[in-house]
């Protein structure tokens, strides 16, 4: 009997060995799962924040367009008024 004993207390140690290598491997693979989910993330909000700073930049882009046209609008309303003024003068000779 106490031959039996022995072997059953390495078989238990060997198996609380697998046990605790088993577990170490599936806490790996969830470690890896979400460092890798969490690149993917970085990587989203990367892009995320690159087209916000995009966007801003076009925004900016189209705000100066549109002082350029209503400088170029005024301009043109002047002149159209100073073109009336001469017709007007015109006609009265």
């Amino acid at each position: 009997g106490a031959g039996r004993g022995g072997a059953r207390g390495k078989m238990a140690a060997g198996g609380a060995a697998e046990a605790q290598a088993r577990f170490g491997h599936s806490v790996k693979g969830l470690l890896t799962e979400k460092v890798t989910s969490c690149g993917t993330d970085v990587i989203a909000l990367t892009k995320q924040v690159l087209k916000g700073s995009r966007s801003a930049e076009l925004l900016g882009q189209a705000a100066r367009n549109m002082v350029m046209q209503e400088d170029a609008i005024l301009h043109s309303e002047d002149s159209l008024r100073k073109m009336a003024i001469i017709t007007t003068h015109l006609q009265y000779q």
